[in-house]
């Protein structure tokens, strides 16, 4: 049966099912979950041995949850970055005692990227395009036209072919690109005042041209374990258009790397890396990075590889990529990152594909939809007979109500995993668990193809470049 351990589960997305779902594969060890959930997602009630709703993921809330069921936990496992930078862990272990995995308030790295771009100045300057910080504070009482004098003399500088950013978390979207979402000035500039008076600084940086990657590490403040790159979808429609998203999908190749990268690029990537640990974890170690600081987003150019974002929190999508798939036994991972002594996670050399299906109105898809949105698994699950533990069917914002049946809320749905030798082995299965979901939900179709993959492997070849 193997020693109980209580974990707690801090829940928003298919990220905790994942999440649960690898934990609940110990060999050695029977998973009992504690989970705070912003809705009563249907896989994290069937697996829980406690089930709380707290929708803002309220901090307080979850530490009084926590000290009710103190001697029952052993850690947790924040998933979403909004406890994180509102100071989870720090709150939690100093009332409660029971260790959490996520660095602590002042490592919630995402929560500024002008902070990100600064700190990649001073450690790991190759890996930041060029970049202009706009403080809110600083333009206090200054007319809207100076301001954009501002940002025009910038864009003299650096040229028109630029990325304008919130400074604060926006779940990946709130990012505006020349030539995506707007090809002139005066619509940059219109994109660039939606931000700065929804109460956000702005990042003005150099619009990167690339093939992107998602890299992972677990952290035990000493050192990183790190895992196999993914390629996350973040664009609503097919070809990569349409707003930016959560992720509609993404995938992992059978080896560290993805397809259109060399060995050396994986190298450079954990190079990187370690040099922003390196900076941030200080002389020896430094336990409050605990967890998963460093997922980096990577794009891969011309000019080596550049940064575009460091989260302090596990992917979504992509940590569904990689969980499935684990050898090591993950609450003994789990316990070697509070206890400091974390070694080398070994993975299966399988590909995977992850898929969402979404509701109808989500990404611009449908401008309104006021039908039925209950959701029906059922067909999805029958699969598993099947494909066994090849495909996996993780909800995410799904609520099961009193009625018994679950119904699509707002944001991504449900998630499937298709689990192969390769890609499109793995894609095929996805595809399969998608196709047999019962309701209103759309999905991306090219996620995992083999022409999308194809065309990035052209596109590296070619030396694509920064835009300057």
């Amino acid at each position: 049966m193997g020693e109980r351990v209580g974990v707690l589960i801090i829940s928003y997305s298919s990220r905790a099912a994942a999440v649960i779902d690898a934990l609940n594969k110990s060999g050695d060890y029977k998973a009992r979950f504690y989970v705070v959930d912003k809705q009563r997602n249907p896989f994290n009630v069937k697996h829980a041995e406690k089930h709380v709703v707290i929708p803002d993921l309220n901090v307080g809330k979850i530490c009084d949850f926590v000290e009710t069921n103190k001697n029952e936990i052993d850690f947790g496992f924040c998933c979403p970055e909004k406890p994180i930078i509102e100071g989870f862990r720090d709150v939690v272990e100093d009332k409660t005692g029971v260790a959490m995995i996520c660095p602590m308030k002042r490592y919630a790295i995402e929560e500024s990227k002008a902070t990100q771009r600064f700190l990649l100045e001073d450690c790991c300057a190759e890996a930041n395009p060029r970049f202009k910080v706009f403080l809110r504070a600083e333009y206090a009482g200054v007319s809207v036209s100076e301001v954009k004098r501002v940002v025009w003399d910038f864009l003299d500088e650096i040229g028109n072919e630029v990325a304008v950013k919130p400074d604060k978390p926006a779940a990946g979207k709130g990012v505006g690109v020349w030539g995506d979402h707007f090809t002139s000035r005066e619509r940059l500039f219109e994109h660039f005042l939606s931000i700065f008076n929804g109460g956000s600084d702005v990042i003005i940086e150099e619009k990167m041209e690339g093939e992107e990657s998602s890299f992972q590490a677990f952290c035990d403040g000493k050192r990183l374990a790190v895992l196999p790159d993914t390629r996350d979808y973040k664009r609503a429609f097919d070809s990569d258009l349409g707003q930016n998203t959560g992720g509609m999908g993404s995938y992992k190749d059978n080896k560290d790397w993805l397809p259109f990268m060399e060995k050396g690029d994986r190298e450079q990537e954990e190079r990187m890396v370690q040099k922003i640990f390196n900076k941030l974890r200080g002389n020896g170690s430094n336990e409050e990075l605990r967890g998963m600081p460093f997922y980096v987003a990577f794009m891969h150019t011309g000019k080596g590889a550049k940064i575009l974002e460091i989260n302090s929190r596990p992917g979504d999508p992509e940590i569904q990529n990689v969980l499935p798939v684990m050898k090591s036994d993950f609450v003994d991972v789990c316990f070697r990152m509070i206890e400091g002594n974390l070694a080398r996670i070994e993975c299966e050399e399988k590909a995977t594909v992850v898929t969402y299906a979404v509701p109808m109105d989500y990404g611009g898809y449908r401008v309104k939809y006021s039908g039925d949105k209950r959701v029906d698994l059922s067909g999805a699950y029958a699969l598993r007979g099947k494909y066994g533990d090849n495909l996996r069917i993780y909800p995410g914002s799904m609520e099961l109500r009193d009625d018994g049946r679950t119904y699509a809320l707002g944001s991504r749905t449900v998630c499937t995993v298709g689990v192969g030798e390769t890609i499109a082995e793995a894609r095929e299965i996805s595809r399969d668990g998608i196709r047999n979901i019962d309701g209103a939900l759309w999905n991306r179709e090219d996620i995992g193809a083999e022409y999308h993959i194809e065309r990035s492997v052209r596109r590296m070849r070619r030396g694509v470049g920064l835009v300057v």
